[in-house]
């Protein structure tokens, strides 16, 4: 018999050997009861604070991640947004610079065409001058042609009384002496060179300068023999003296073949045979001095218009070598700030390919952290516990307590 004491009133009472054995396997039934669940309670609260603090450590690496992220896309944006300000500024103050440069360029070639159209306007209104002055003393001369044409008949007659040396000397002096003061016309009186002709003239600039001289031979019928001579026989030697005597013209003065229309037409240039040789009658005496006179200062003229030509062709030169330096130069600062230009194309193209290196990172970290947050979120105590046996027993030993608990009630 066991003796029991009551907990509650102190009443001691017997219970036999099979009662005590109930009570003590109520007892301690009741009592393993309490631990299981006091300790399922403990696993399950601890259970819930592990996978607690698990998704939270997730969650605070899932959050720090995208911070450092988003950090780090804001500075790319904002160096990406400097980049392209210093690009647009660079871009602006080159394309100001070009256009400068041009607009200079562009005023620098309008005064130069300014300038070679004022100078080729002067050429062309000198050009101008020069040929009305020209044309006015050509109609002068042709007018003393003329006139003297029509007083052919009557020297003729008076010339055939005379000799045609005295004839064309007592003109000269008459006429032409006055109009010419620094001329010099006289008788060829030197015969060292074995001939000489008859008469020489020689007319000088002011600066003392000869720009013209004619060697004149005087044939006339009535001075000759009965024999007949042409013109051309006195071809050679009137060459010869004029070489001689250092004459730029040769003029034979003639009355020779009376019926001859080609000499009795006018002035006969016979330069084809003898250089620089003509042929007249009497009457045109004067008007080939003039003629020659006017064409010799004409070509004193042109002497002093070549230079100045040749001056202003030099000036011409300059201008289209500077307009070709100037097109060169151009041409290189273009290229140069075209190759600037593309280097900055490139430049930005390299910007571009980098930040969408890093959009596909940022991409691909943003698929890593949703893959760890779908990880998180189907975790399992049966997968927290599939590597660690000493929790997998502590739990398989609940989950079969917890059962028989079930099957006793």
């Amino acid at each position: 018999m066991k003796e029991l004491k009551c907990p509650k009133c102190g009443s001691v009472f017997t219970v036999d050997e099979a009662d005590y054995a109930s009570i003590v396997s109520q007892v301690k039934n009741a009592e393993f009861h309490d631990e299981v669940e006091r300790r399922l309670r403990e696993m399950q609260e601890r259970q819930k604070t592990e996978e607690e603090l698990a998704v939270s450590k997730v969650e605070k690496k899932y959050q720090d991640a995208l911070s450092r992220k988003d950090l780090e896309i804001s500075g790319l944006k904002s160096s990406v947004s400097e980049s392209e300000s210093k690009l647009r500024i660079a871009i602006m103050e080159e394309q100001r610079k070009a256009a400068e440069t041009l607009q200079g360029k562009d005023k620098e070639i309008a005064e130069l065409k300014a300038s070679a159209e004022i100078s080729r306007q002067k050429a062309v209104n000198y050009v101008n001058t020069q040929k009305e002055q020209y044309e006015a003393k050509l109609k002068m001369m042709q007018e003393q042609v003329d006139y003297y044409k029509d007083l052919k008949t009557k020297m003729s007659t008076k010339m055939i009384g005379e000799t045609l040396e005295v004839h064309c000397s007592t003109q000269y002096n008459q006429m032409m002496r006055p109009l010419l003061p620094n001329a010099y016309f006289e008788k060829d009186n030197d015969a060292s060179s074995g001939s000489k002709g008859d008469f020489i003239f020689r007319d000088y600039a002011p600066d003392g300068t000869e720009y013209v001289s004619i060697m004149f031979e005087m044939k006339n019928e009535a001075d000759e023999t009965a024999t007949k001579h042409k013109n051309e026989d006195f071809f050679k030697k009137l060459d010869a003296d004029r070489r001689t005597k250092g004459c730029e013209f040769a003029v034979l003065v003639s009355l020779l073949e009376p019926d001859n229309e080609l000499y009795n037409s006018g002035i006969v240039d016979v330069s084809y045979r003898y250089d620089k040789m003509y042929v007249i009658r009497p009457q045109f005496f004067l008007p080939i001095i003039s003629l020659l006179v006017q064409t010799s200062k004409k070509s004193l003229e042109y002497k002093q218009q070549l230079a100045i030509a040749k001056s202003q062709s030099i000036d011409v030169t300059n201008f289209e070598n500077q307009l070709l330096d100037f097109r060169d130069k151009f041409g290189r600062n273009y290229r140069l700030a075209s190759e600037k230009f593309q280097t900055a194309i490139d430049e930005i193209d390299k910007s571009i390919s980098h930040l969408q290196k890093i959009k596909d990172a940022l991409i691909g970290s943003e698929n890593n952290l949703r893959l760890a947050n779908d990880k998180a979120e189907a975790l399992t105590i049966k997968k927290l516990t599939q590597n660690n046996p000493t929790m997998a027993d502590l739990f398989e030993k609940a989950r079969k307590s917890s059962q028989v608990i079930d099957e006793t009630d």
